[in-house]
């Protein structure tokens, strides 16, 4: 089956080799990125609860360990709004929102090159066809009225397998960079969530617990004065 299979794709010519190199280029990112976009999916409502327990504990710092110790995108947005958690909303705001736009362009990195590659593979094919039948028909000129079919199957062999060759990389690329952008979108949505979960839980209650309790030092530090 190797020998039969290495015979099959000499006979594609030299344009053969570079779709079969898209191939694996194409391979190699969507296993990269379905590899990291894996590890940056976690079950965002669970963690969200552990930060929103942490901090109706007042532990702030331990919060933002525990976001600095999850990997993720989701992870980074939280962090950055724990950080202006006692900002006034617009601050909290920007940062959530800037931390987003930062870390979106990650995830959606190489995820172009998929669609990029779908679209050149069957070009790459066309062109190959091209050149197959260029040779049939000059091995058919040169052979005059004494062509054989064995000299002419070359070309046709060629033109053939690159066509093939170019349609079985654009189809798997084409539903892998559809995959990849469903994952991100998830991703995207579940960061949205998350960082207006969190700006609601800061201004309403983290802000009115910090100020009851700077309330409630400031009486025990000044009493009020006895008629």
């Amino acid at each position: 089956m190797s020998v039969f299979s290495y015979s099959v794709l000499a006979k594609g010519g030299p344009v053969m080799w570079l779709v079969l190199g898209l191939g694996v280029a194409a391979l190699l990112i969507f296993f990269e990125r379905a590899l990291y976009l894996h590890r940056g999916q976690i079950r965002s409502t669970e963690f969200l609860n552990g930060i929103k327990n942490l901090l109706s504990k007042g532990r702030l710092m331990e919060a933002l360990t525990l976001c600095e110790e999850t990997p993720g995108p989701i992870a980074a947005v939280v962090k950055a709004g724990l950080r202006h958690a006692r900002a006034d909303e617009q601050a909290m705001k920007f940062a959530v929102q800037d931390a987003a736009l930062t870390e979106i362009p990650v995830l959606e990195r190489r995820i172009g090159s998929l669609a990029a590659i779908a679209q050149v593979a069957p070009l790459l094919g066309l062109f190959g066809t091209l050149l197959g039948m260029i040779k049939t028909f000059w091995f058919f000129n040169q052979g005059g009225n004494y062509a054989t079919p064995v000299v002419l199957a070359g070309g046709i062999w060629e033109a053939l397998l690159t066509t093939a060759a170019g349609l079985a990389i654009a189809i798997p690329t084409h539903l892998a960079r559809h995959f990849l952008t469903g994952r991100v979108r998830a991703l995207v949505h579940d960061m949205e969530w998350v960082g207006n979960e969190l700006m609601r839980f800061l201004l309403r209650e983290f802000h009115d617990r910090n100020g009851a309790a700077a309330s409630n030092r400031n009486t025990h530090d000044h009493p009020p004065a006895r008629p």
